[in-house]
């Protein structure tokens, strides 16, 4: 029989296998693996993602396996379970995208199912594909229990002809091939050459957007974000991450005294200065939420005004995270940050250290590389996520603009309903210079789902429109999307927000100097179209979309579903 003791380790397995009632639990356990001294342990459940949908997640298995063997080694039981992943470069552009945003909600409830049924101590969560991340964050806050995130890592390039490959060359290679530029044998040896193995896309696109994030934040041990899926780093980082965990618990130290506002700001911090995902926006807002924590939209124009872009990675730039891994990841940069006031360097930290403290020892950057800018030469003085207002806008819209598309964009609208019916028109060549492209019906509710255009997005760039055409709506934007472009508009389409009674001809101003988003047209006009206005037909009405559709909230607010 277990003894019930008074560890404050086990301050919840001990709930569910201690004492002469619990027998029948600790059966079941004792059919799963456990060994009676295994009851005396704290219990921390290691939360994998893995899948064979996606080359993002297809490693994490054996992640999940070398985290089992820290807790283990650390005198800790771990248990390993399973939550969904999705993949969004298989299914963008199709109506499957719609389940993407969808299932960051469904992955920290069922992580947080699970950990709360189960009763585990600690929590070591294994992500890879984007949504992950945030999903795990997310019930991370909402468990409040000792916790440690683990990015499964990023893939390393591929290559063609002696050029770097990655998946949104192959979305661009769709638009080359559209143009002529290029023909099927050549897009059939781009397709079958970008994506080598195991690993998160290789831009700084969502998933190592996240994943750096997540470092600043202080949730995941130094370097976990900067190391690759297949690597000895990565398997040393998740037997380090098993036994950080169990010394989290032993001192106590909860998610709740490490995601603080200024936590926050950190990432925000290190979102804007390595070029990130416009997705970050609406995750970090998300997770702020869960921790209860304020983080708005006017955080990022706070940050965003004092913080420069330094990272040369694609999209916009010329790197891949695999070549940032080379000179030293993101510690160096954040070093940077530090020395010149731009991060808090007090926060509390996984490793029990503050951020300043896992930062004393870390060295600079090699001399001569070029991937990583100084301060006083940045890429962009202030941050490329630009927050807009305005009558196309009353909520906020987000827009990722570099500074290498200019700053200001006046063109003509050319709506289209659905995602699918604007990448048609791309392809067809039916978009021409000086087009603003309005998607609309793709927001949260809408869609439902808030679909990512890297389709789209893709193929204007590859049609050489990148500088000529932009591109707006109230879904989403792929961590590779580059260009002009403006998401998230509020309120969406869907609840009445001004998007939907754009007309073709309509002119369309996107100022990133003003931060603005502007129709115009005059208020009375507007108004007179809302009046006729019918919201469409809910277009799912059972299932976890329909589910979805009614819980969701605004983009604004993270398009969160448990406000």
């Amino acid at each position: 029989m277990a003894n019930s003791g008074d560890n404050n380790t086990r301050s919840f397995s001990s709930l569910v296998v201690d004492g002469m009632e619990r027998a029948p639990s600790r059966a079941m356990l004792h059919a799963v693996g456990f060994k009676n001294e295994d009851f005396k342990k704290p219990q921390i459940g290691i939360a994998s993602t893995w899948s064979m949908v996606t080359p993002c997640n297809m490693h994490i298995n054996n992640l999940a396996d070398d985290a089992a063997k820290g807790v283990d080694d650390a005198n800790g039981k771990a248990v390993i379970f399973n939550t969904i992943t999705i993949s969004d470069g298989i299914s963008m552009g199709t109506e499957g995208m719609k389940y993407s945003l969808v299932s960051r909600e469904v992955i920290a409830d069922s992580i947080e199912t699970v950990v709360g049924c189960q009763g585990f101590d600690g929590v070591v969560a294994i992500g890879g594909c984007d949504k992950n991340m945030p999903g795990c964050m997310i019930a991370l806050s909402r468990l409040n229990r000792p916790a440690i995130f683990v990015y499964g890592g990023t893939i390393l390039p591929g290559c063609h002809k002696e050029k770097k490959l990655d998946v949104v060359s192959v979305f661009e290679a769709v638009g080359a091939r559209a143009n002529n530029k290029i023909d099927d044998a050549e897009l059939a040896a781009i397709e079958e050459k970008a994506i080598p193995g195991a690993g998160s896309c290789g831009g700084m696109y969502t998933a190592n957007t996240m994943a750096s994030a997540i470092e600043a934040l202080g949730m995941s041990l130094p370097n976990s974000s900067a190391q690759a899926a297949v690597s000895e780093d990565k398997r040393i980082d998740c037997e380090r991450a098993g036994a950080a965990v169990l010394e989290l618990l032993k001192n106590d130290i909860k998610p709740s005294d490490i995601m603080t506002k200024e936590a926050f700001e950190n990432a925000i911090t290190i979102i804007i200065a390595l070029g990130g995902s416009t997705n970050a926006v609406l995750h970090m807002i998300a997770m702020a939420n869960a921790a209860k924590v304020d983080i708005t939209l006017d955080d990022f124009t706070r940050i965003g005004a004092n913080v420069p872009m330094l990272a040369d990675l694609k999209p916009s730039g010329r790197y891949q995270m695999a070549e940032l891994i080379e000179i030293g990841g993101i510690q160096p940069l954040m070093k940077i940050l530090l020395d010149q006031g731009l991060l808090h360097g007090d926060c509390l930290t996984v490793t029990g250290n503050t951020l300043a403290e896992n930062l004393a020892d870390v060295k600079p950057y090699p001399a001569g590389q070029d991937m990583i800018r100084s301060l006083d030469n940045p890429i962009k003085k202030d941050s490329h996520l630009s927050i807009l207002y305005g009558n196309l806008a009353t909520e906020g819209s987000v827009a990722k603009i570099t500074g290498k598309e200019g700053l200001v964009f006046t063109g003509s609208a050319k709506v289209f309903e659905a995602e699918e019916e604007a990448l048609q028109s791309i392809l067809n060549g039916d978009i021409v210079k000086g087009d603003v492209i309005v998607i609309r019906y793709e927001g949260p509710r809408g869609g439902p789902g808030m679909r990512e255009m890297l389709s789209p997005t893709s193929a204007v760039m590859g049609k050489g429109l990148g500088q000529d055409v932009a591109l707006i709506t109230d879904g989403r934007f792929s961590g590779g999307t580059h260009g002009f472009v403006v998401g998230h508009i509020t309120p969406e389409a869907h609840v009445g927000g001004a998007l939907a009674i754009v007309e073709n001809g309509d002119k369309i101003t996107i100022d990133a100097e003003t931060k603005e988003l502007t129709l115009h047209l005059d208020d009375s006009v507007i108004a007179q179209r809302l009046e006729k206005w019918q919201q469409p037909a809910p277009k799912y009405t059972r299932g976890v979309l329909a589910k979805y559709a009614k819980l969701v909230s605004s983009a604004s607010t993270g398009a969160v579903t448990d406000n």
